[in-house]
């Protein structure tokens, strides 16, 4: 399996990981809505413990909407999305202890390591839309602390921006697949 091949099966999978970042976008959404009725601590807790069900749900989306979640054994790029979760977990761990000096940067640090492990699905998907969204994440992760915005304020930036470009990469990813399927023909 080539390279293109590798990314159209990653595309025809998980419909070009829309369904991971809508998984995503809504355990911010949570993280958010039980910022407002809990307490922050909550909140964070919510995100962390949300984020260990985002493939599992990836998972189930993927089956809804008709792909398969699952990618070939000879998919080159299968472990790329693995590879990146150093990032994120430094990012976790960052946002812990600052969370325990200023509490306010928790979600902004969070909306940082999860922009920058955006960009490395550009090449798991072909999808030039996942740089735009990683440069968003990590904007609103700096600008939710300049600007003083609220505690919950970067919980619902992430569940909106990730939320809107779902839809935008479930459009687009179908939009390759087909094209990709009519050069093969």
């Amino acid at each position: 399996m080539d390279f293109t091949e590798s990314q159209n099966d990653m595309n025809s999978a998980f419909a070009g990981g829309a369904t991971g970042v809508l998984a995503s976008g809504l355990v911010w959404l949570i993280a958010g809505v039980v910022g407002i009725t809990m307490p922050n601590v909550a909140a964070m807790y919510a995100l962390f413990i949300g984020g260990m069900f985002i493939m599992p749900l990836s998972i189930v989306f993927s089956k809804l909407l008709s792909a398969s979640g699952k990618l070939s054994s000879e998919n080159a790029l299968r472990h790329l999305a693995l590879e990146t979760l150093p990032v994120l977990f430094g990012g976790l761990l960052i946002a812990l202890y600052v969370a325990q000096i200023k509490i306010e940067l928790f979600f902004p640090i969070m909306l940082l390591a999860i922009g920058a492990r955006y960009f490395a699905f550009h090449t798991l998907y072909a999808l030039k839309e996942y740089w735009l969204l990683g440069a968003l994440l990590m904007a609103a992760g700096v600008v939710c602390p300049v600007l003083g915005l609220p505690f919950i304020a970067g919980a619902f930036a992430g569940a909106v921006l990730e939320i809107v470009f779902a839809l935008i990469i479930f459009r687009k990813s179908k939009v390759v697949l087909s094209a990709s399927r009519q050069q093969r023909a």
